[in-house]
């Protein structure tokens, strides 16, 4: 019992119309939280040394990556090929291709340079949807009261009430996009409930919600004439002016041979996305292959302060079941529709609605305890008994999951009639760098929106605004970084780079780990190495 049930046993003992008992009262949310989630594993937090934020709680891996040395000096600058901008947008996400578009349509000439292919990221793998408070009962103000719960009410609640009261211009800006809602018979938004919303606020696009805004944003941009687009380029450092006080700049590489390539502009928007592919504490991740946490190095190192480092979001229902889908999220919307979690002695144990946090803890604790299911020494999870819901609703997964049964299904699983064998993996970061309510960091000439900015959820992100999110401070940004209207840096440098070695050397810190790492070490090419 201590590692849990095997499986062939517990998939033998189910029952679709077994009877699961009474749900037990959850008495003590924080014991459960502290006890069980990842955030408070013994050893994975320490203090940072140098930077904005020394003496500060920081998870350990990403800690490494902050005071980490540059790749590059001001050798590498000479002779470098220069390209001249208004706005300089780092990622081609959802976030990154919203403020792009605002730019642009503001009079900017913007690049967007992206580490991969346009629309590679987070974006595309939201399934869920998106909050907004658009029906009759609902209000901005319970949108952000919601909210700053939902995130232990460790928010800004300034940003939050930014976002939330953007959220129905947000869809109406999706909508003339082109992009596809589901909608009632009677022509309005579906509209559904899911974990931390008081009532139904999440507008989607079946379970591919992501999908079609990425969709409807990349073709966007591609059409508009004032936005040039660099593939394969990330960014591998940030550009100061002569007193490494202000971002002027940055340095992108190829990906396809290597060669450095500099960018002088009046604004920089990080766009970069999460850190998943860092793999936290050892679990597998939900991220894209590029969520290499690149923004916040870069940001740190040129002097911005950063919030929320210890704190990140584990999915509560990542497949484990088979291996290769491993990490593969099955959408909270599965749980908003009614799909109930249950244990391998056939029990439930947590309200499948409450915080994420909350849920990934509780299916940690069950797993801990010896009431999972054990596929090995290693791999332990839960069901999530979707043929229960099946049965009670015929026909609702095939409807409004086709992904997840389109993945499912090619794996040799049938949802319709087996319970899905899940556990948590490492989803969002919560924190990112401090901005204000039109995404400027605490560095002048810097932007950052989307996953890479900290403030809006806390310590625990609520379910579809993370998609309201990159819309709402994407728009923001691109407009606030088209007001300055300087002439541009005379001398673009690497002081804060010089400034940040200097203080690793007195902190007796080594200088032999190097920092973004631009590709997970197991990528075709690994890490980024000139």
């Amino acid at each position: 019992m201590s590692n849990g049930i095997p499986l062939a046993e517990a998939l033998a003992r189910y029952r679709p119309d077994a009877e699961l008992g009474a749900l037990p009262e959850l008495t003590d949310a924080d014991t459960l939280l502290n006890a069980h989630h990842p955030d408070h594993l013994r050893g994975s937090v320490v203090k940072l040394v140098v930077g904005a934020n020394a003496g500060e709680n920081c998870q350990r891996e990403l800690a490494n990556l902050l005071q980490s040395e540059a790749f590059i000096d001001e050798a590498d600058l000479a002779g470098t090929p220069v390209t001249d901008i208004d706005v300089l947008v780092i990622g081609g996400g959802g976030a990154g291709c919203a403020a792009a578009l605002m730019a642009a349509e503001k009079g900017a000439r913007v690049l967007l340079a992206t580490k991969l292919r346009l629309g590679d990221s987070n974006t595309v793998m939201a399934e869920g949807g998106i909050q907004a408070a658009i029906e009759p009962d609902d209000s901005v103000q319970r949108h952000i009261q919601d909210t700053l719960r939902g995130g232990h009410h460790a928010g800004d609640p300034a940003l939050v009430s930014a976002m939330a009261g953007d959220g129905p211009e947000v869809l109406r800006w999706l909508i003339r996009q082109g992009m596809q809602f589901e909608q009632t018979p009677s022509g309005d938004l579906h509209t559904r409930r899911a974990g931390g919303m008081s009532t139904a606020r999440l507008v989607h696009c079946r379970d591919y919600t992501g999908l079609e805004m990425m969709r409807v944003l990349r073709e966007a941009v591609i059409q508009h004439r004032s936005i040039e687009v660099w593939e394969q380029s990330p960014a591998v450092e940030l550009l100061s002016n002569e007193t490494g006080q202000k971002c002027v700049g940055a340095v992108l590489t190829s990906l396809l041979d290597g060669q450095l390539r500099i960018v002088r502009t009046r604004s920089v928007i990080l766009a970069t996305g999460g850190l998943g592919r860092l793999h936290l504490n050892g679990f597998p991740t939900s991220n894209h292959l590029g969520a290499t946490g690149d923004g916040l190095v870069l940001a740190y190192r040129i002097g911005a302060r950063l919030r929320e480092l210890d704190s990140f979001q584990y999915h509560p229902t990542g497949l484990l079941h088979p291996t290769h889908l491993a990490g593969k999220l099955v959408t909270e919307g599965v749980r908003a529709a009614g799909a109930l979690l249950v244990n391998g002695v056939g029990h439930r144990f947590i309200d499948e609605l409450l915080p994420r946090d909350i849920v990934c803890s509780a299916i940690l604790r069950e797993c801990a305890e010896g009431r999972g299911i054990r596929i090995d020494d290693q791999r332990v999870g839960v069901w999530l008994d979707t043929p229960r819901l099946e049965r009670a609703n015929p026909g609702l997964l095939e409807k409004q999951f086709p992904n997840l049964m389109t993945r499912t299904r090619v794996s040799g699983i049938d949802p319709r009639i087996e319970p899905l064998l899940v556990h948590p993996t490492l989803h969002y970061q919560n924190g990112g760098a401090v901005i204000d309510a039109n995404g400027a960091t605490t560095v002048p000439g810097l932007y950052a929106v989307g996953e890479v900015a900290g403030g809006i959820h806390g310590r625990n992100r609520i379910m579809g605004n993370a998609l309201l999110e990159i819309i709402s401070f994407g728009r923001r940004a691109g407009i606030a970084a088209t007001a300055n209207r300087d002439r541009g840096p005379k001398k673009v440098t690497l002081e804060h780079v010089n400034r940040l070695r200097r203080a690793l050397t007195l902190a007796d810190m080594p200088l032999t780990r190097r920092a973004p790492q631009v590709l997970p070490d197991y990528a075709a090419g690994g890490v980024w190495n000139r």
